[in-house]
């Protein structure tokens, strides 16, 4: 039963392969009209037709092309880094719009990754189909009709002329059919790799934009560290330093009673005790705040587990055996509060009962993928939340990737570039 229970997501993996197979085939055929419909719109620019028609066929070809970005990411995990939006200014004349057309680079690597993709993409998406379709017709169409076929009549390498070679093709076609299923997953994964070399922008463009990134996000995390400093210092002031202050003023009073009124001193000894107790509790939540004990002194994977139990939503936490060691304290501590708020969004924006957390390291990156089975619908560019996981993320080169169509269930995929330390402390 456990080896059913861990089979079933698998299968259930491959079938969602298979039918994103169909829909890379269905995208391949519209890549192939509208990129047909491009060249066209250039060949046809020397007598002026193709003016008008440029740059609807310009913007659909990008829309597909972004579309296959997408997928290729939800889809593999591929990073694809898509090119500078086509912003062509509307108000131009046709002839100025097709020059901005023109010269942008990103129109050039779409309309090459147009002509290549139902070719190579198109094709690879159909294999796994082919084998599905062709499996299914000697499982399912063969038993009947084989005596209606003649002597002639072959299933593959097996001459279905009577009752055995029938049940054998029939066998045969279960072994196609499961072998399309299990191909599908990495029929996907070697389209994404071969397409994004044409998808994404080239190297030195991601580079530059790296640079930008980094120049704001260090802008933005000086801020930050700006106005994290003035909460603490606001929290100490108005809490664990006025508790202090009055613990000292009631010291004073007890100090003066103590002879004329032990009964008074006394009472007020107890409330010192019950002030000092509160001035411990703030500084101890301060601190939990700016470090978690259970972060400094544990790990990442424990922290993120000490979360899901202090949350009262049924949070389920992996931790990839690729994650044996330590990661710099600063990106720690950014991927647990980044953790900290997607649990809080999802207990109190997305209804959610049922929260799914893995870890996993590889490649030199830290991947947090916090999935909840919640309404969807969430909007990365609205709310703080959200923006300002965004941000922490962004002071590390880190990405967050949000996936969450209306009804659910929400994806939020965080990626960390990092390096691994020393063994960690964990109790697993």
């Amino acid at each position: 039963m456990t080896r059913q229970a861990a089979m079933a997501p698998a299968v259930s993996r491959s079938l969602i392969a298979v039918g994103r197979c169909q829909l890379a085939s269905l995208l391949s055929l519209g890549v192939a009209a509208v990129g047909t419909l491009v060249v066209c719109a250039l060949l046809l620019l020397p007598i002026g037709v193709g003016f008008g028609l440029l740059l609807p066929a310009a913007t659909v070809l990008r829309t597909l092309s972004d579309r296959s970005r997408r997928w290729g990411t939800e889809w593999t995990g591929a990073r694809i880094s898509p090119p500078d939006p086509l912003a062509v200014d509307r108000r131009l004349s046709r002839r100025g719009q097709a020059a901005a057309i023109l010269g942008d680079e990103g129109f050039w690597r779409d309309l090459a990754w147009a002509w290549v993709e139902p070719v190579t993409g198109g094709l690879l998406a159909a294999v796994p189909l082919a084998f599905i379709g062709f499996g299914a017709f000697g499982t399912l169409v063969q038993p009947f009709v084989w005596r209606h076929l003649g002597p002639g009549n072959w299933y593959a390498f097996i001459p279905v002329d009577s009752t055995a070679t029938m049940l054998a093709a029939a066998l045969l076609g279960l072994v196609f059919m499961a072998g399309g299923v299990l191909i599908a997953p990495k029929v996907l994964r070697l389209r994404a790799r071969w397409s994004r070399p044409l998808l994404s922008v080239p190297r030195s463009t991601e580079l530059a934009r790296r640079v930008d990134r980094l120049t704001d996000t260090r802008a933005q995390a000086l801020d930050t560290q700006a106005a994290e400093l003035r909460r603490i210092e606001r929290d100490l002031h108005d809490g664990a330093q006025a508790r202090l202050v009055a613990l000292g003023m009631t010291l004073e009073r007890a100090t003066v009673l103590l002879e004329s009124d032990p009964g008074a001193a006394r009472a007020l000894l107890l409330d010192v005790r019950d002030t000092s107790a509160r001035a411990l509790g703030d500084l101890r939540d301060l601190v939990r705040g700016i470090s978690p004990p259970v972060l400094a002194d544990r790990g990442l994977g424990d922290a993120v587990r000490s979360l899901a139990l202090d949350s009262h939503l049924d949070v389920e936490v992996e931790v990839g055996p690729q994650l044996p060691g330590r990661l710099a304290s600063p990106v720690e501590s950014a991927a647990y509060f980044a953790v900290s708020e997607l649990l809080a969004n999802a207990a109190k924006h997305a209804n959610a009962r049922n929260v799914r957390i893995v870890l996993e390291y590889a490649g030199e990156r830290l991947r947090i993928t916090v999935t909840d089975d919640g309404h969807g619908g969430a909007d990365a560019s609205r709310g703080t939340g959200l923006l300002g996981v965004r941000r922490r993320l962004g002071t590390f080169d880190g990405t967050l990737v949000l996936h969450s169509p209306q009804g659910g269930p929400t994806t939020v995929t965080l990626e960390i570039p990092c390096a691994l330390s020393s063994p960690k402390t964990s109790s697993s």
